[in-house]
């Protein structure tokens, strides 16, 4: 677990409104006051890499609070001598593709393990966050302000979920009678959820005060008091502003929809929380979004199975150790003096057993040497496929000879194994990942709509420290155990030519053009959204994964949310050879994701029972026959046919595309709306 860490409630105000402050979650208050603990919560590295990532908000037990930016995890890591990173070059170098070459690690989130259930390690390490939303209303009496109007509270060391803003002369909705001596009680306060972003990743506060007087000041008071009431049942929609000191009165209601984006601000303040600065100019319309909307904040990540490294790969390990531990300017220093940085990297706890003097001098001269310039990134940049990171696990599990030579220093662990006599000949091989080790490492983030592919527009990413530069990104390391089944190439080849044919797929092709150009974002505009739609045998990979995730997770021990899936599903092209195979995996920062209940599933005789069985479910639905022939129809943009969640679909946690592209009608023979049927790959279920 991480512990997130905040500052205190003043320092917090002031460091959203000026940039010369610097976060110190870890400040003690001014002597004589209690003292606020600095910890607000705790998260799994997943969650902060996939749910809760920088630019996020994070909604506590009494507030929320968004993890901030790269350059202010700085002082935390600053703590430590030796800062832990994970070295993975080729997913380092996509990272550096996208982002520049000035990346130079992937580094962990700052968590160090406990001795004792009592001890402090690792107490003053944690992920710095902002309190955000920064207005408040509270629940005692309705009032609507900024934060430095309300109390903090978090003075117990070992409940950080009791942490709280409490609005201390609260008079309750009734408020005080005259002549009254009773004494005003202290109500929790919790953020008001209206918020603006726009398409280029800013979010800002809701401007409460200009909404209720209409784009003007109150005729009555410099700064007046606001209450936010929530309507009552049957009366409108959303919440009402109210002034307390002229009555004017205005519902939330009017900013909602296409009529009402255009009675808020048009335009953006071009504000990012996470980094507490504001960009020169954007020109972006801004649009109203609820605090927990789903569309508030999406992850651009990258993701890779570790692979047991070349030679060329070990000797740019090395490179990126001594560019990492060491730095550039002192590599550059003592570059001639080999013994000098064999020292230095020794002192470093960099083991360079085996490693000879010329393979020094080769990684000294990789770090020196000059990176591509911008140009050339960029063109790089717009030939690179996301595919090209799955090409090297594809290659290496064509290549069983290899297997019992694996290495364990690269954590991966396969075995071939034999297919059971009733396996569905169009299942060619079963391979068990008995062991395996997965890096991801974090790109960025969008707003409003998530990025169709990563190398869509790198300008859609929003940024993760102030200069757009970072240095380094957050990565987690993830063990675990899967099972490899690679169907048979030859007849995906020439099922696929029958279904690019077929009426359905014509209808899936129409689909997702229009959906493709209905998205926020002005990705549209400037590719082609025939290449981002999947070849129908990824439609078939990605369906039969979801068949197989569901029935596995009632036998292997693992719950369904728990279990993922990688894809290698592309046709054949100059560059590369054709790939239709799957990995159905599970992955945890701990033990828990090498339980071997899952692997144990490829047993011939275990695993060709568990196939028919899930093929044999998947060709009945309790929403059918409406979800067997569900077909959309233009203007419909759904990105799939006859899957739903009583059949298909799987936690956002498993699946790689989030509920796209999938079709039980490609796996099985199942009809369609106009009576005729699809041929499915694996035929017809009473076949089985």
């Amino acid at each position: 677990m991480s512990e997130i860490l905040t500052p205190e409630p003043a320092s917090a105000s002031e460091m959203l409104h000026d940039d010369e402050q610097v976060l110190d979650p870890l400040a003690d208050v001014e002597e004589g006051a209690a003292k606020n603990r600095a910890k607000v919560g705790t998260a799994r590295p997943s969650s902060l890499l996939y749910t809760y990532g920088p630019g996020a908000i994070m909604d506590l037990p009494g507030f929320s609070v968004m993890p901030a930016g790269l350059d202010d995890w700085e002082p935390i890591w600053k703590r430590r001598e030796h800062i832990p990173t994970i070295l993975e070059p080729r997913l380092l170098n996509v990272v550096r593709l996208h982002l520049g070459p000035q990346v130079d690690t992937l580094r962990r989130y700052p968590w160090q393990p406990k001795k004792g259930a009592m001890s402090k390690e690792g107490s003053d390490l944690g992920v710095p966050a902002r309190v955000f939303p920064q207005w408040l209303r509270c629940t005692g009496c309705d009032f609507l302000g900024p934060l430095p109007r309300f109390s903090y509270t978090n003075t117990h060391p070992f409940r950080p979920d009791l942490a709280q803003f409490s609005h201390k002369s609260c008079p309750g909705r009734g408020g005080q009678k005259t002549g009254s001596t009773s004494r005003k009680r202290e109500s929790p306060a919790v953020p008001a959820q209206h918020l603006l972003t726009c398409t280029n990743g800013h979010l800002d506060e809701f401007p409460y005060k200009l909404w209720v007087h209409r784009g003007g000041t109150c005729p009555k008071a410099e700064n007046p008091d606001l209450k936010m009431r929530d309507a009552n049942v049957g009366k409108s929609v959303g919440s009402t502003i109210t002034c307390a000191s002229c009555g004017a009165a205005r519902g939330m209601a009017e900013a909602q929809g296409a009529i009402g984006r255009e009675k808020i601000p048009q335009k953006c303040r071009g504000r990012h929380p996470h980094l507490n600065a504001f960009d020169a100019a954007c020109d972006a319309q801004p649009a109203l979004i609820m605090m927990g909307a789903s569309n508030l904040w999406f992850s651009s990540t990258q993701r890779i199975i570790v692979m047991p490294r070349t030679d060329a790969e070990e000797k740019e390990a090395l490179a990126d150790k001594l560019r990492a531990e060491l730095g550039v300017d002192q590599v550059q220093k003592f570059g001639e003096q080999i013994p000098v940085i064999r020292a230095l990297a020794t002192a470093r706890d960099i083991d360079l057993t085996g490693v000879t003097d010329d393979d020094i001098a080769e990684a000294v001269a990789d770090v020196l040497a000059p990176a591509d310039s911008e140009e050339v990134r960029h063109e790089k940049l717009a030939k690179w496929d996301p595919v090209e990171l799955l090409v090297p696990e594809w290659r290496y599990l064509q290549k069983p000879s290899l297997f019992p030579q694996q290495q364990n220093s690269s954590g991966l662990m396969v075995t071939e194994m034999q297919r059971g006599t009733r396996l569905h000949p169009r299942i060619s091989r079963v391979v068990a990942v008995n062991q395996m080790k997965r890096v991801n490492a974090v790109l960025g983030f969008t707003r409003l709509d998530e990025m169709d592919r990563v190398n869509d527009l790198v300008s859609r990413l929003v940024k993760l420290t102030r200069n757009g530069k970072p240095a380094w990104v957050p990565a987690t390391e993830d063990r675990g155990e899967g099972i490899f089944l690679q169907l048979d190439l030859d007849a995906v080849q020439a099922w696929e030519q029958e279904i690019r044919d077929s009426p359905l797929w014509e209808a899936h092709t129409l689909a997702h053009h229009n959906n493709f150009e209905r998205r926020f974002s002005e990705t549209a505009k400037v590719v082609d959204p025939g290449t981002r739609l999947p070849s129908p045998r990824y439609w078939l990979l990605h369906t039969f994964a979801h068949i197989l995730i569901r029935e596995m997770a009632m036998s292997c021990g693992y719950g369904a949310a728990s279990l993922t899936e990688r894809i290698y599903g592309w046709t054949e092209t100059p560059e590369r050879e054709g790939a239709a195979g799957l990995l159905i995996c599970t992955a945890a920062s701990d033990s828990e994701g090498t339980l071997g209940g899952l692997v144990a599933l490829s047993e011939p005789t275990r695993l060709q029972g568990l196939v028919v069985s899930a093929l044999r479910r998947a060709a009945r639905c309790s929403s059918d026959p409406v979800c067997a022939m569900r077909t959309p129809r233009d203007p419909e943009d759904f990105l799939h046919g006859a899957a739903c969640h009583c059949c298909t679909f799987a936690s956002e946690t498993s699946c790689e595309k989030a509920n796209r592209f999938l079709d039980r009608r490609f796996v099985l023979n199942l009809p369609t709306a106009a009576g005729d049927t699809v041929p499915g790959f694996f035929g017809s279920v009473d076949a089985l």
